[in-house]
């Protein structure tokens, strides 16, 4: 393959998930190939996201506004806090409908082994949101790996002095698990069949 301007693209796309060093080629060629539509299409995108997407301030979903369109929606049950991992998990639990209240991203959870403490974390912010009069439960909708679980529990711990209940995602949420990975229907019946902690 020729051009440094090609194989830097091909690195580039290569590093996104899901997608390796042939995949990417791939999808270089394709866009090469049909430049009108598809590539002008894309470089538009990537700029109007580069410069409208920012960080929600009270949940920190992604959007193009502050706060998101989920925090400001009128129809959503303020009293329920879903907190997750990473914006990604808020995105799974949103296509299944199923819930309807307010989200919390952590932006990862505690992990000794990569040095990730509670400071690092969005677990303030939360506990602040939590202590509001007008929530009454906070949901743990956290991966079920050792690190969340870890993350679960240490919340737990710091939500005692809120006064609200804290349930977590049943049934369908395998150990080890992600639930980005998880299709609709499991991520439904998990969030209605959670329970306490």
């Amino acid at each position: 393959m020729n051009g440094t301007e090609i194989e830097s693209l091909v690195h580039v796309l290569a590093r996104l998930p899901g997608l390796g060093p042939r995949s990417a080629r791939r999808v270089v060629l394709h866009l090469l190939k049909r430049r009108d539509a598809p590539l002008k299409a894309l470089i538009e995108a990537l700029v109007a996201v580069e410069q409208a997407v920012r960080r929600c301030s009270v949940c920190g979903n992604l959007d193009t506004r502050d706060p998101c369109a989920l925090c400001q929606d009128t129809e959503r049950d303020p009293s329920v806090i879903c907190v997750v991992e990473d914006v990604a998990d808020l995105w799974a639990l949103e296509r299944t409908r199923a819930f309807r209240g307010l989200y919390h991203v952590l932006g990862g959870t505690l992990s000794a082994l990569d040095g990730v403490g509670p400071d690092d974390l969005a677990m303030d912010a939360l506990l602040t949101r939590a202590r509001h009069p007008e929530v009454a439960e906070v949901i743990l909708a956290l991966n079920a790996t050792i690190d969340g679980q870890t993350t679960a529990h240490v919340l737990t711990d710091r939500l005692v002095g809120a006064q609200v209940t804290v349930s977590r995602l049943a049934q369908g949420v395998p150990l080890g698990g992600e639930l980005d990975y998880l299709d609709d229907g499991t991520l439904t019946a998990a969030l209605k069949a959670r329970r306490s902690w």
